[in-house]
């Protein structure tokens, strides 16, 4: 038996036109949606990041190997996504850190204000 990688099947289209990448524009969505969602303590925007990373990875390798059968305007879709994603996925864990400390200081103060308060003078 031969090793042989099989190819995914080309979709039909209209002689002259090339067919776009499958989920490039899934990759684009998903991509800008990360960046603004980080802002949503940073969760939306990291799982969002991931998914658009993951396929705009696989549409550009994709293209890579078969460039002269997809639609170029499909690859730099699938491009912009996947660097969306990233974009998105940095900011969204930079956020998710920035909270976290940010939480950890605040719990600190105030547990130290309330430690040294009147409130254990009264018992």
């Amino acid at each position: 038996m031969e090793n042989q990688t099989q190819q995914p099947p080309v979709p039909q289209v209209p002689f002259g036109m090339k067919p776009v990448l499958p989920n490039a524009t899934a990759a684009l969505v998903l991509g800008i949606i990360s960046i603004p969602t980080c802002a949503c303590y940073g969760i939306p925007g990291i799982v969002c990041g991931i998914i658009a990373i993951i396929l705009g990875g696989k549409a550009v390798k994709l293209y890579r190997d078969n460039p002269n059968v997809y639609n170029p305007s499909s690859y730099n879709n699938a491009n912009a996504g996947k660097i969306c994603g990233i974009i998105g996925v940095i900011l969204s864990s930079l956020y998710l850190v920035f909270l976290i400390v940010y939480f950890i200081i605040v719990g600190s103060l105030v547990g130290s204000m309330l430690s040294t308060s009147s409130w254990q003078n009264m018992h």
